[in-house]
Protein backbone atom coordinates (compact mmCIF):
# COMPACT_ATOMS: atom_id res chain seq x y z
CA UNK A 1 0.00 0.00 0.00
CA UNK A 2 1.30 3.45 -0.86
CA UNK A 3 1.58 6.31 1.64
CA UNK A 4 -1.60 7.95 0.31
CA UNK A 5 -3.56 4.74 0.87
CA UNK A 6 -2.21 4.40 4.39
CA UNK A 7 -3.07 8.03 5.02
CA UNK A 8 -6.64 7.47 3.85
CA UNK A 9 -7.05 4.22 5.81
CA UNK A 10 -5.82 5.78 9.06
CA UNK A 11 -6.90 9.42 8.62
CA UNK A 12 -3.30 10.40 9.40
CA UNK A 13 -1.58 12.89 7.10
CA UNK A 14 1.25 11.81 4.83
CA UNK A 15 3.49 14.30 6.59
CA UNK A 16 2.78 12.69 9.97
CA UNK A 17 3.37 9.22 8.52
CA UNK A 18 6.77 10.38 7.28
CA UNK A 19 7.48 11.71 10.79
CA UNK A 20 6.58 8.32 12.27
CA UNK A 21 9.04 6.76 9.85
CA UNK A 22 11.77 9.24 10.86
CA UNK A 23 11.13 8.36 14.51
CA UNK A 24 11.45 4.63 13.79
CA UNK A 25 7.80 3.90 14.60
CA UNK A 26 6.92 2.51 11.17
CA UNK A 27 9.17 1.07 8.50
CA UNK A 28 7.92 0.81 4.93
CA UNK A 29 9.63 -1.22 2.29
CA UNK A 30 10.89 0.68 -0.73
CA UNK A 31 9.86 -0.30 -4.24
CA UNK A 32 12.29 -0.14 -7.18
CA UNK A 33 11.18 3.43 -7.89
CA UNK A 34 11.87 4.25 -4.18
CA UNK A 35 8.17 4.74 -3.33
CA UNK A 36 7.20 3.74 0.16
CA UNK A 37 5.32 0.43 0.23
CA UNK A 38 3.47 -0.25 3.49
CA UNK A 39 2.30 -3.64 4.64
CA UNK A 40 -1.41 -3.94 5.50
CA UNK A 41 -0.42 -4.40 9.16
CA UNK A 42 0.76 -0.79 9.24
CA UNK A 43 -2.87 0.36 9.52
CA UNK A 44 -3.12 -1.23 12.96
CA UNK A 45 0.36 -0.01 13.84
CA UNK A 46 -0.58 3.60 13.05
CA UNK A 47 -3.73 3.28 15.18
CA UNK A 48 -1.57 1.95 18.03
CA UNK A 49 0.82 4.86 17.66
CA UNK A 50 -2.04 7.38 17.63
CA UNK A 51 -3.52 5.85 20.78
CA UNK A 52 -0.22 5.91 22.63
CA UNK A 53 0.43 9.51 21.58
CA UNK A 54 -3.05 10.52 22.79
CA UNK A 55 -2.21 8.92 26.14
CA UNK A 56 0.81 11.20 26.39
CA UNK A 57 3.63 8.82 25.53
CA UNK A 58 6.61 10.43 23.80
CA UNK A 59 7.76 8.83 20.53
CA UNK A 60 10.99 7.57 22.12
CA UNK A 61 8.93 5.49 24.58
CA UNK A 62 6.47 4.39 21.91
CA UNK A 63 9.40 3.10 19.85
CA UNK A 64 10.37 0.96 22.86
CA UNK A 65 6.96 -0.48 23.64
CA UNK A 66 5.58 -1.02 20.11
CA UNK A 67 7.36 -4.38 19.79
CA UNK A 68 5.51 -5.50 22.94
CA UNK A 69 2.25 -4.97 21.08
CA UNK A 70 3.28 -7.29 18.23
CA UNK A 71 2.72 -11.01 18.40
CA UNK A 72 6.45 -11.75 18.25
CA UNK A 73 7.06 -9.89 21.53
CA UNK A 74 10.60 -8.79 20.75
CA UNK A 75 11.53 -6.40 23.55
CA UNK A 76 14.32 -3.88 23.14
CA UNK A 77 15.96 -3.03 26.44
CA UNK A 78 18.97 -1.04 25.30
CA UNK A 79 18.04 2.25 26.98
CA UNK A 80 15.36 1.40 29.54
CA UNK A 81 15.69 3.55 32.64
CA UNK A 82 14.08 3.22 36.09
CA UNK A 83 12.16 6.41 35.30
CA UNK A 84 10.79 4.88 32.10
CA UNK A 85 9.70 1.73 33.93
CA UNK A 86 8.04 3.84 36.60
CA UNK A 87 6.24 5.88 33.97
CA UNK A 88 5.06 2.71 32.19
CA UNK A 89 3.80 1.25 35.46
CA UNK A 90 1.89 4.46 36.16
CA UNK A 91 0.43 4.41 32.64
CA UNK A 92 -0.64 0.79 33.05
CA UNK A 93 -2.39 1.67 36.32
CA UNK A 94 -4.02 4.65 34.63
CA UNK A 95 -5.25 2.40 31.84
CA UNK A 96 -6.72 0.00 34.39
CA UNK A 97 -8.66 2.90 35.92
CA UNK A 98 -9.86 4.10 32.51
CA UNK A 99 -10.96 0.58 31.62
CA UNK A 100 -12.95 0.30 34.87
CA UNK A 101 -14.55 3.68 34.13
CA UNK A 102 -15.40 2.71 30.54
CA UNK A 103 -16.84 -0.66 31.60
CA UNK A 104 -18.97 1.06 34.26
CA UNK A 105 -20.29 3.57 31.71
CA UNK A 106 -20.88 0.88 29.10
CA UNK A 107 -22.85 -1.21 31.59
CA UNK A 108 -24.91 1.83 32.67
CA UNK A 109 -25.74 2.64 29.04
CA UNK A 110 -26.76 -0.97 28.37
CA UNK A 111 -28.98 -0.97 31.46
CA UNK A 112 -30.57 2.29 30.33
CA UNK A 113 -31.22 0.89 26.85
CA UNK A 114 -32.74 -2.28 28.32
CA UNK A 115 -34.99 -0.24 30.61
CA UNK A 116 -36.13 2.03 27.78
CA UNK A 117 -36.85 -0.96 25.52
CA UNK A 118 -38.80 -2.63 28.32
CA UNK A 119 -40.97 0.45 28.95
CA UNK A 120 -41.38 1.68 25.38
CA UNK A 121 -41.47 0.29 21.94
CA UNK A 122 -38.43 1.87 20.34
CA UNK A 123 -37.20 0.82 16.89
CA UNK A 124 -33.93 -1.11 17.15
CA UNK A 125 -32.16 1.16 14.63
CA UNK A 126 -32.94 4.33 16.59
Amino acid sequence: MKIGELSTATQVSRRLLRYYEEQGLIAPKRSQNTYRDYDERMVDRVFQIRGLLEMGFPTRVIRQILPCLDQERVIHMNDVTPEMLSMLEAEASGLDEKIRFLVKNRDAIREYIAEVRQRHTVPTGA
